[in-house]
């Protein structure tokens, strides 16, 4: 099981810790939300549970608990502009069905 990260994901996640002053990495993790059923969630991580595992890539770590993990095995994460608009995007081949807005999935 693996989750990945971009060069252009690891240099964002990486300027943000740094802005913040403190943090391992990220924690990527799945939630019951919206309107196909599943939401990303992403929070800086300060400590690693017993329960996570850690990917690094870039040198920069993205931490998964156990339970998200089924859903997100073989993610990539990248960080995307597109116009004026920016953001991390969700490369998930698990997803069977993405919400239009782009913030949940189904699986």
């Amino acid at each position: 099981m693996t989750v990945s990260l971009t060069p252009a994901a690891a240099r964002q996640i990486d300027k943000s810790l740094t802005r913040r002053g403190s943090g391992i990495g990220l924690r990527l993790a799945v939630k019951t939300s919206g309107c196909s059923g599943f939401a990303y969630a992403l929070e800086f991580v300060d400590a690693v549970n017993a329960d996570d595992q850690c990917f690094e890539n870039h040198g920069t770590k993205v931490i998964v608990d156990a339970k998200s993990l089924a859903m997100l095995d073989g993610t990539e994460l990248d960080f995307v502009r597109e116009g004026l608009n920016e953001g991390f995007k969700f490369n998930n081949p698990n997803a069977k069905a993405n919400c239009g807005c782009g913030e949940s999935f189904a699986v």
